[in-house]
């Protein structure tokens, strides 16, 4: 099986801690849950307790994944694929699905998926099922894009670049040094680069873009090669 990243994110308490702190400064009501995604009945529940505590559901931002251990495509086993797709692809449709009737009866709807550079747009060796799974949900992306846009609901996904999180920091000092030097402005994301990039695609000023990606990458997938930025400091070791 593959180790998974991410380990906070996966962690029902620190859900409810969060939550509760929002709570606490905001005044708003938030629900921590913790979901197995690889569990269709878990999605359904999910769903269900989210319409219950909130009464409609307006937004769906479906960010949850995992970012398996780097790992050649001759010793990647069955149990690797399934774990990656399950979670990154099935868990995100079954998650737009399960959300269906509720943001239906909200009477509009926004619906954003967290897929990646990472398979759709670049290849990295190593990852290639990680690649796979956020490929996929792109796919997905346009066709439910398609069939949601009659009942005002829309589709749209950001694709991260570098971001700098658990599982990237992770991946150790000389990685991220690396990854840097590759980014034609000079740093890694931050998750802050990408909730405002989500909350765009949920707002009212994205009512009518469905079926569309955002990139949030600093660049990195604009050059043709290191050779390409002009910045002086682009591509320096």
């Amino acid at each position: 099986m593959c180790r998974w990243r991410h380990r906070r994110g996966r962690d029902e308490a620190v859900a409810r801690q969060v939550a509760d702190e929002i709570t606490s400064i905001s005044g708003g009501r938030v629900l921590g849950l913790g979901v197995d995604l690889r569990d269709p009945e878990a999605i359904e529940t999910m769903a269900a307790e989210a319409e219950r505590h909130h009464g409609h559901v307006d937004v769906l931002c479906a960010n949850a994944g995992i970012f398996p251990e780097k790992k050649p495509l001759r010793e990647m086993t069955a149990g690797d694929v399934d774990d990656v797709l399950a979670v990154n692809l099935r868990g995100s449709v079954l998650t737009v699905k399960a959300f269906l009737p509720a943001t239906e009866r909200a009477g509009h709807g926004r619906i954003v998926l967290t897929s990646s550079v990472t398979g759709p747009t670049t290849g990295y060796a190593g990852w290639t099922y990680y690649g796979a799974s956020k490929a996929g949900q792109l796919g997905f992306l346009r066709r439910a894009a398609l069939e949601l846009a009659p009942v005002g609901i829309t589709v749209n996904a950001v694709l991260p670049g570098d971001i700098r999180t658990e599982g990237l920091t992770d991946l150790g000092e000389e990685y991220l040094r690396r990854m840097t030097a590759a980014i034609p402005l000079g740093r890694l994301g931050e998750t802050t680069d990408i909730a405002h990039a989500a909350l765009f695609l949920a707002s009212d000023a994205a009512a009518f873009i469905t079926g569309q990606t955002l990139t949030i990458d600093g660049g990195q997938t604009l050059p043709e090669s290191l050779d390409a930025g002009d910045g002086p400091c682009y591509g320096c070791p």
